[in-house]
C-alpha cells in the first residue's frame, strides 16, 4: 500500500458531456489517454452537476456549496467562505489556478480566495459572448424597416432572414483566417504550459492546482491537429466560422440545424481531444518533476453541452436534461491500484469533501455535501438523493433582474429523476433505465410511490437551503459586488 497522497490536481473541463469521453462508452477516439488514466483510477459513470451552467456548478466543486443557498442573486465565491484551495492553504499547500478567461471564474466573484497565484486570462473586465453584426445607426434604421416589412409576409421573411445572415457572415464580419485566430479562449496547451511553469517551481511542498480548460465551450474552433487526431477532415477558419454562426442562428428550423449536427460535433470533439492531449502532457511533466506518484488527481466538468437531444444548443438554463447535468468523473490516487467503476449517482457537491478525506483532511463545517472516500475505497454502493438547480433563462447572470427569475430543480434517486420546473410549475418524472433519453415523463398510477418520495427530498431540500442561509456570507458578496459596480459602472458584459 501506497502512501496517502501530498497533492492534489484538479482539473474541470468547460461543457464536456459524460457520453463523449471513451471511458464511458463514446466510440470517437476523444479521450485515449484519459482512457488509459481509467484503468487505474475511480470512474464514475453517474457523476451529476450541482449546477449549470458554469456560475452555478463551480460553487459546489470548490465550496460545496449548492449554487442558489446564499440566495439565487449571489454569484460565485462568497468573501472568506471556504474553499478547497482555502483548506488546503491552510494547510500549509502552495496552491495555484489557471483558468481560460471564463468571466464567471474570476477575482469579481472571488475565484482568485486561497491561492498564492491565481490567473483568469481576462484581459479585462467583460467578454462578449455574443454574435452580432454592427453597422452605422442609419444603416442599422433601415435594416431593421427591412425586416419589419420582409416579415410581414411570411415567404419574404425567411428570404430576408437568409440573406441577411450571409451577408452577415461574407460581408459584415472580418474574415477568419484560421481556427487558431478565431478561438475565443486560450487553449488547452496555453494553460497547461503555464501550470508547468508553475509546477518547476513549487512542486517540491505540498501543492493543490486547478484548472479550468475551455477547448469543448462554443463557438467550437478547435485546435486542426486535434481535427486530425479524431479523424476529422480538416476545417478552414472560414469554414468553422460558418459552421459556428449559423449553429447560433434562431430563425432556422431543427432540422435544418441537424444538416450540420455531425460536423459541429466533430469541432466540440475535437476541442475534447486537445484538452486529453494536454492533459497527458501535463502528467508527463508531473512524471519528470518526481511527483506524480504523489499525486491525487480529479477530471469532471462543470456541465454538459446540448446538441438538440430535447430541441436545443449549447447550455442555456432552460432544463436540467441529462446532457446538460451529467458530466464525467475520474479519480485517480496513487495508494490504490486498479481501475473501479462507481455507478451510485454521485453529486458534484460531495466531490470538495471527498477530495479532502482522499487527502486525510477533514472536512469544514460549512460544506454542504459529504465525503464517498470511505465507501469509494471498500466498494460499497450508496442510495442518497442527488440535486441539481439554477435559475430558469439566466443566460447573462451580469444582469441582476436574470437572477431573480424562478427555480428549476432536479431530484435524482437510483435511476428515477424529477425535474421541478417553477417556471411552468410542471412536475416531469422519468426512469432513466427505461428511459435514458428522457422523452417519455411518467404518469401512471404505478409512478406515485417514488414520485411522492422525489417531492419530499425536493421539499427538505429547499427548506434547509432556506433555514441554514449564510446571510454574513451573503452580505459579504453583495458589498463585493456593489463595490465592483460602483467602480467599473460599464464593466460587464452586453
Amino acid at each position: 500500500m501506497k502512501s496517502v497522497p501530498t497533492s492534489l490536481i484538479l482539473i474541470t473541463v468547460d461543457c464536456l458531456r459524460a457520453d463523449h469521453v471513451g471511458f464511458l462508452g463514446y466510440q470517437r477516439a476523444t479521450t485515449p489517454f484519459l482512457d488509459s488514466l481509467a484503468k487505474e483510477s475511480f470512474v464514475f459513470s453517474t457523476a451529476i452537476a450541482a449546477g449549470m451552467p458554469t456560475y452555478y456548478s463551480l460553487p459546489a466543486i470548490l465550496a460545496s456549496r449548492y449554487p442558489l443557498a446564499l440566495g439565487r442573486d449571489i454569484l460565485g465565491i462568497a468573501p472568506n467562505e471556504s474553499t478547497l484551495a482555502s483548506v488546503l492553504k491552510e494547510y500549509g499547500f502552495r496552491t495555484a489556478a489557471f483558468a481560460a478567461a471564463n468571466p464567471y471564474i474570476s477575482s469579481r466573484f472571488g475565484y482568485d480566495q486561497g491561492y498564492d497565484c491565481f490567473r483568469d486570462f481576462l484581459n479585462s473586465g467583460k467578454l462578449d459572448f455574443q454574435m452580432r453584426a454592427s453597422g452605422p445607426r442609419l444603416q442599422v434604421r433601415i435594416n431593421q424597416a427591412l425586416a419589419g416589412a420582409c416579415h410581414s409576409v411570411a415567404p419574404l421573411g425567411k428570404v430576408y432572414d437568409e440573406l441577411y445572415f450571409e451577408y452577415c457572415h461574407r460581408i459584415a464580419s472580418p474574415s477568419c483566417e484560421s481556427l487558431d485566430s478565431a478561438r475565443r479562449f486560450p487553449s488547452a496547451d496555453v494553460i497547461v504550459d503555464h501550470a508547468i511553469a508553475w509546477l518547476n517551481q513549487n512542486s517540491g511542498a505540498p501543492f493543490f492546482l486547478w484548472l479550468h480548460l475551455m477547448d469543448p465551450h462554443g463557438p467550437y474552433y478547435p485546435k486542426p491537429e486535434a481535427l486530425a487526431e479524431i479523424g476529422s477532415d480538416p476545417v478552414s477558419g472560414e469554414k468553422a466560422s460558418y459552421l459556428n454562426s449559423f449553429w447560433s442562428r434562431h430563425d432556422v428550423t431543427t432540422n435544418r440545424l441537424r444538416r450540420k449536427l455531425d460536423r459541429v460535433i466533430g469541432l466540440y470533439d475535437a476541442g475534447i481531444r486537445w484538452a486529453d492531449t494536454q492533459i497527458r502532457h501535463l502528467t508527463e511533466s508531473l512524471v519528470d518533476l518526481n511527483v506524480w506518484d504523489r499525486c491525487a488527481l480529479a477530471i469532471t466538468a462543470d456541465h454538459g453541452e446540448e446538441f438538440l437531444e430535447h430541441g436545443g444548443r449549447f447550455h442555456a438554463p432552460l432544463k436540467l436534461t441529462e446532457e446538460l447535468i451529467r458530466v464525467p468523473l475520474l479519480l485517480r490516487a496513487p495508494e490504490l491500484s486498479g481501475a473501479r467503476q462507481i455507478s451510485s449517482p454521485f453529486g458534484l457537491i460531495d466531490l470538495a469533501p471527498t477530495l479532502l478525506d482522499c487527502l486525510g483532511f477533514p472536512t469544514p463545517a460549512s460544506f454542504r455535501g459529504r465525503s464517498c472516500w470511505e465507501p469509494i475505497v471498500k466498494g460499497e454502493a450508496w442510495d442518497r438523493p442527488v440535486f441539481t438547480e439554477c435559475i430558469h433563462g439566466c443566460t447573462n447572470p451580469f444582469l441582476m433582474q436574470k437572477r431573480v427569475a424562478p427555480r428549476i430543480l432536479s431530484v435524482r434517486k437510483g435511476h428515477h429523476k424529477l425535474i421541478v420546473d417553477f417556471s411552468s410549475c410542471s412536475l416531469q418524472l422519468f426512469d432513466l433505465k427505461a428511459d435514458p433519453a428522457e422523452l417519455t415523463p411518467l404518469n401512471d398510477e404505478a409512478a406515485k410511490p417514488i414520485r411522492r418520495e422525489l417531492l419530499e427530498h425536493a421539499g427538505k431540500f429547499l427548506a434547509v437551503s432556506q433555514k441554514s442561509r449564510d446571510f454574513e456570507s451573503r452580505l459579504g458578496s453583495q458589498l463585493r459586488e456593489l463595490r465592483i459596480e460602483w467602480a467599473h459602472p460599464t464593466a460587464s458584459p452586453n
